[in-house]
This record gives C-alpha cells, structure tokens and sequence, in this order.
C-alpha cells in the first residue's frame, strides 16, 4: 500500500496494484499516475529482483497507443526483456493491467491464477 507521504507527494495517483509473483517472494508495488488524457507514468516501488528494479528504471511515460500494441512492440515487455526478467514474471502483466485501469480502459479487478491438484484447489498458505 502507498505511505501516506507518497499519496500527497503524487496527488494524481490512479491506480495500485500490489503484486505476490509467487515462488520467487520478490512483491512489489505498481503506482500508475494519470499524466494526461490518454498518458500515465508507471512506478516499481519495494521490490528485492534486481531485474524489477532494472524494470522499474525503464518505466515512465506511456500512451494509451502503447496499451494495444502487441507484445512484440509492446514498451512493457521490450523493457522486461531488456531488464532480463523471467519469461513468466506476472509483473509486467500487472503493469500492463493497472495502466489499462488507469486509462479506463477497464475497471480495476482482482486476477487470480491457482494451481489445481486433480481438480482441486491447491493452498500454498
């Protein structure tokens, strides 16, 4: 969650999205800010992978254009790639989802992925 200190230092926060990437204990938060109509600036705060924090130095400005481009062009993934991170790191995913919310291209929700063991849930907690 964002301090406090954080909130009235970015009055234009939009959206914040906390990310458990599972196995690798490495969450993070994701602060999107709504810069104009159709632009945000993503931020990486508080995580411990050295390619997330490669990741969140190559965030910044990006369109509602770049939102639809496909992953081969996409700036997200050409800067996950870039910052080496693991081909199946939700993270940028979940970038890719809090900008979509921040744009209003969708309404912010919960996503899920569980592992199922012959059919049923399999807890990790």
């Amino acid at each position: 969650m964002p301090s406090e200190a954080f909130i009235l230092e970015h009055p234009a926060v939009e959206v914040c999205v906390e990310v458990d990437p599972g196995i690798c204990g490495f969450p993070c938060v994701i602060h999107v800010f709504r810069s104009e109509q159709r632009r945000v600036e993503i931020e990486i705060r508080g995580s411990e992978c050295q390619q997330i924090q490669l990741l969140s130095a190559r965030m910044g400005r990006f369109s509602l254009r770049d939102l639809f481009k496909p992953m081969t062009r996409n700036p997200v993934f050409i800067a996950a790639e870039a910052s080496r991170c693991h081909t199946t790191c939700i993270v940028p995913s979940a970038i890719l989802k809090a900008v979509e919310a921040a744009l209003e291209m969708a309404l912010p929700k919960a996503v899920h992925i569980r592992f199922l063991k012959t059919g049923k849930k399999v807890t990790n907690e």
